[in-house]
C-alpha cells in the first residue's frame, strides 16, 4: 500500500516541488484528451490529481477505472496549478501522479455525498439514514460531528479545572417516575423483573453528593420511549451536573463558566453579561417559558382599554374575570384574510376560540378585522404596543394563562415565519422563580412543575400546610435563542421536607419506599445542601451548527419512529432469547 504522507485538504502552493502520497475518496472524475483529472478526498478537503499517460502507461490505464467513491492511493509530485480554483484551500495547486493505487473497488453508490442537499430534499433522509456511511462523509456532515468533539472536549477541560470529577453511572437501573415512559431490559437471572434504562442520572448523582464527591459531572446517554419530533431522540446526550455545599448562585456561575470556554474556543466570542429574568415575567411578556429575544414583539395586557370598546368577546371575557391582551406583529399587515383566518384556526388548539386581528395603516388609522370595533381607542391602543404602519394587531381574550399561551405560540410561529430575529445574535438569560407545583385538574391534585426533589424557597416552607400554589421553586432553566438548553434546581437534603413533597403529591409512604427507598434512606444518613443541572448537549450542537434537525449532529441517529434504518434495529429475536428472559409474545 502506497502510505499517505499528508492529507487532502493539506497541501498549499510553498509545497511546489515536493514528493507526496495521498489517500482517499474519489471526489470526482474527468477525462480531458489524454489526461485524467480526479480530485481526491478525505476528512480534511481534496486535491486534484492529474493521470498523464507519459507519467507510466499501467498507471494511466488504471486510473481510467477509476469511478466515485473508489478508495485509491496516489504518489507523485507538487506542482502549481495553470489554473487556480480559488472555491477550495488546495486550488493552487495539483498533483502530478507517477504511481497509483485502488484500495478498495466501490459498487455502484446508492447515494453520492454531493448529492445531498439538506434544503431542498434531494435526497430523502430515509436514505441517509440508511447509508449514513456514505452521507458521513459529507463535509458539513464530517464539520458538525467533529464541532460536537470540540464542544465535549472543551466541557471536560473546563469541568475537570473548576474542580469536577467525571463519574460513570449504570445504564441499567431501577424504573422510576420521572415524566416519559421507561426502556425496559428484561433481566435472565432475575426471571419477571426488568431494568430501566436511565431517563437521567438524576437519583444516582445526588447519592454522589451524599457520598462525599462535592463535584460530578458527566456527558452521559439518556433514554426517554416517547413520540419522537425534530429536537427529540429516543437516546440523547446531556452534560449532566451536581455540586454540594451551594446555592442556586454558586450553580450559575459554573455552568456560566462552561458556556463561556465552549462560545470562546468555538466561535471565538465573549458573552456578555446574561440576565436573570422570573418565570412570571417571561410568561407574561413573552408568554412562552423558552421566549427567543433576539425579537420584541411583546405581550401587552389591554385590559383596561378593552373595557371602552363595545367587543362582546373583550366584554364576556373580562366579565368572567379574564384579561384581553394582544402583541404588534411587524411586517404582517400584509397577511391576506385568508391567512389571518388560518391564524385564528391555528390558534384553537392552545384553548383561543379564535384571533381578533386588526391592521395599522397609514396615519395610526386600523383596517380590517374588528378595526371597527376599537377604532374608539385606536390611538391609545397603538400607542400601548408601540405599533407602526404594517404592523398586524393580534388578540387573545380569556383566562390570563390561556391568553398568555395563546399570543406567545403565535408569537413564536409569526417570528420564525416573518424570520423576525438576528440571525447572527445570540440570546442567552436565565429563567427563575417557577413555581414548586402545578394543579391538575383532571386528577384533582398537585404534580411538581420539575419533579418531586426540587427544592422550595426555605422563606416559604410553611406554605407547604397552606398554600402549595403560592410555593416558589428553587428551579431554573437556560435558555439559547428560543430553545432550553438547561434545566436544574437546588434539590431537597432533608428527610421531612422531602415526605412533605411527598404527600403532596399523593406518594404513599410505601410507594416512595418502592420507588426512591435508596435515596430517601441515603438522604437520613447525611446529606448536605445540593444542586444541579442537566444540559441537552444535543441540543446546544444544533444550535452551534445551525441546523434544526437533531439527526444532523448524532452520527448514527433514529428516525421519528426510533428506527435504525441502517442496523435494521428494533428487529425480531430469535424465541430462544425470549425463553431464555421467561418472555412470550402476545398475538398481533
Amino acid at each position: 500500500m502506497l502510505k499517505r504522507t499528508n492529507k487532502c485538504g493539506e497541501l498549499r502552493a510553498t509545497e511546489a516541488g515536493r514528493t507526496v502520497t495521498l489517500n482517499g475518496w474519489v471526489d470526482s472524475y474527468r477525462h480531458h484528451g489524454s489526461l485524467i483529472f480526479i480530485d481526491v478526498r478525505d476528512h480534511t478537503g481534496v486535491t486534484q490529481l492529474v493521470f498523464d499517460p507519459d507519467q507510466g502507461k499501467e498507471m494511466y490505464e488504471l486510473a481510467a477505472t477509476y469511478r466515485r467513491e473508489d478508495v485509491i492511493a496516489a504518489q507523485g509530485k507538487v506542482v502549481k496549478r495553470q489554473s487556480v480554483n480559488s472555491k477550495i484551500p488546495t486550488g493552487e495547486i495539483e498533483i502530478v501522479v507517477s504511481k497509483t493505487e485502488r484500495l478498495n473497488k466501490c459498487a455502484k453508490p446508492p447515494i453520492l455525498p454531493d448529492e445531498v442537499h439538506e434544503d431542498t430534499g434531494s435526497v430523502s433522509e430515509d436514505s441517509r439514514l440508511r447509508y449514513r456511511y456514505i452521507d458521513l462523509r459529507r463535509p458539513r456532515m464530517q464539520e458538525i460531528i467533529r464541532t460536537r468533539h470540540k464542544v465535549t472536549q472543551t466541557i471536560r477541560n473546563t469541568m475537570t479545572a473548576m474542580g469536577f470529577c467525571e463519574i460513570e453511572t449504570p445504564v441499567l437501573c431501577k424504573s422510576t417516575p420521572e415524566g416519559a415512559r421507561d426502556f425496559l431490559v428484561p433481566c435472565r437471572l432475575m426471571p419477571r423483573t426488568f431494568y430501566a434504562l436511565p431517563q437521567s442520572p438524576q437519583i444516582l448523582k445526588q447519592i454522589l453528593m451524599m457520598s462525599g464527591f462535592d463535584r460530578y459531572f458527566q456527558i452521559v446517554k439518556c433514554f426517554r420511549d416517547e413520540n419522537l419530533r425534530f429536537d427529540r431522540q429516543p437516546e440523547f446526550t446531556q452534560l449532566d451536573v451536581e455540586m454540594a455545599f451551594v446555592e442556586q448562585d454558586d450553580i450559575f456561575a459554573a455552568f456560566e463558566q462552561v458556556i463561556r470556554a465552549v462560545w470562546k474556543e468555538l466561535l471565538g466570542l465573549e458573552i456578555a453579561e446574561i440576565p436573570r429574568l422570573t418565570f412570571d415575567e417571561v410568561m407574561n411578556t413573552y408568554g412562552s417559558d423558552k421566549p427567543d429575544l433576539r425579537f420584541g414583539v411583546k405581550l401587552y395586557d389591554l385590559t383596561e382599554i378593552a373595557k371602552k370598546c363595545d367587543f362582546r368577546v373583550f366584554s364576556t371575557a373580562i366579565e368572567a374575570g379574564g384579561v384581553v391582551k394582544a402583541i404588534a406583529v411587524p411586517g404582517a399587515a400584509s397577511f391576506s384574510r385568508k391567512q389571518t383566518d388560518a391564524l385564528g384556526e391555528w390558534v384553537k388548539q392552545f384553548g383561543a376560540g379564535g384571533l381578533p386581528t386588526t391592521k395599522v395603516m397609514a396615519e395610526g388609522k386600523l383596517e380590517g378585522g374588528i378595526a371597527k370595533f376599537v377604532e374608539n381607542v385606536a390611538p391609545e391602543l397603538i400607542a400601548t404596543l408601540g405599533a407602526n404602519e404594517g404592523d398586524l394587531i393580534c388578540f387573545a381574550a380569556g383566562k390570563l394563562d390561556t391568553a398568555n399561551r395563546v399570543l406567545g405560540e403565535l408569537r413564536r410561529k409569526l417570528g420564525n415565519e416573518l424570520k423576525l430575529a438576528n440571525e447572527n445574535q445570540w440570546s442567552m438569560f436565565w429563567v427563575v422563580d417557577f413555581p414548586l407545583f402545578l394543579w391538575n385538574e383532571e386528577d384533582q391534585r398537585w404534580d411538581s412543575a420539575h419533579h418531586p426533589f426540587c427544592a422550595p424557597r426555605p422563606e416559604q416552607l410553611h406554605l407547604l400546610e397552606t398554600d402549595p400554589h403560592k410555593i416558589t421553586a428553587q428551579t431554573y432553566d437556560f435558555i439559547i435563542n428560543g430553545h432550553e438548553m438547561l434545566s436544574g434546581s437546588i434539590r431537597i437534603h432533608q428527610p421531612e421536607v422531602q415526605q412533605k413533597i411527598f404527600q403532596l403529591l399523593n406518594i404513599s409512604d410505601e410507594e416512595a419506599k418502592d420507588r426512591f427507598g435508596f435515596l430517601i434512606d441515603a438522604m437520613s444518613y447525611g446529606c448536605p445542601p445540593l444542586g444541579g443541572f442537566a444540559l441537552g448537549l444535543d441540543r446546544l450542537i444544533m444550535l452551534l451548527c445551525k441546523t434544526d434537525n437533531i439527526r444532523d449532529v448524532i452520527a448514527f441517529p433514529k428516525t421519528q419512529t426510533g428506527a435504525d434504518l441502517m442496523m435494521q434495529a428494533p428487529s425480531a429475536v430469535d424465541p430462544k432469547q425470549l425463553d431464555e428472559l421467561s418472555l412470550q409474545l402476545k398475538p398481533e
